[in-house]
């Protein structure tokens, strides 16, 4: 299934005649069209990572070099801060040469049974731990992207995996994030970390990922050199 999607992926490429991500002097875009969003797919099939991805509510605004140092830096920090919480998978991304913070809820707690979108008291705690880590970064949104394994139709996985995300993001404003900080998408089985061939690598692939990203204040502030 992997190779067949990513064969797919691979004509709609050739094909489609989308643009490439452009660069500028003022610094790299952030997101892009549809033809970087397959783009974005494809590598993540290859390589776990979401460079290329249109994340966020700033995806497509351009940011320079300074200022990207700026916003890097502060994404480290909070990134190891989360990191010390042992809760997930914390990492910094490359998302068109901009730093973000990537969270993988799944190990444990947010792992989902086949068709569930149920979240477990441990995974309501682990979310009342990221919320309250994030209450000093209020100048950020937040993207919460829901998995799937292969079982069952497209339909049916697009649907489950977007009532994941709308889990998290529903739990997560009961927790004081704002609602206009939150993104939820259902990526259904586009995006597996783990073969589908077992029940190992299912149970890893019914997961949902949390992205951290600059939102326009922290772009802003990080332009004006007043981003602490």
């Amino acid at each position: 299934m992997k190779k067949i999607f990513a064969f797919a992926l691979c004509g709609a490429l050739i094909f489609s005649g989308c643009s490439s991500l452009k660069k500028s002097q003022s610094g790299a875009l952030i997101g892009g069209g549809s033809g970087a969003l397959v783009g974005a797919a494809l590598g993540y099939l290859i390589t776990g990572d979401a460079k290329g991805a249109a994340i966020g509510a700033t995806a497509g605004t351009a940011v320079g070099a300074t200022s990207g140092a700026l916003i890097g830096n502060k994404m480290d920090k909070k990134a190891a801060e989360l990191a010390k919480l042992n809760e997930g998978k914390v990492e910094t991304v490359d998302i068109n040469g901009v730093k973000a913070i990537r969270v993988t809820f799944g190990e444990d707690a947010m792992q989902f049974a086949t068709n569930s979108t149920a979240l477990s008291d441990q995974a309501k705690t682990y979310l009342e731990h990221f919320a309250a880590a994030l209450k000093d970064m209020e100048d950020t949104d937040i993207t919460v992207w829901g998995h799937t394994d292969n079982v069952g139709t497209e339909a049916v996985n697009k649907r489950v995996s977007q009532n994941r995300a709308n889990s998290v993001d529903k739990y997560l404003q009961s927790c004081g994030i704002a609602k206009n900080r939150i993104t939820a998408e259902g990526k259904s089985f586009d995006l597996p970390i783990a073969s589908n061939d077992t029940e190992a690598g299912r149970k890893q692939n019914r997961r949902v990922e949390v992205f951290v990203t600059a939102n326009e204040a922290m772009i802003k502030a990080a332009e004006e050199g007043t981003l602490k």
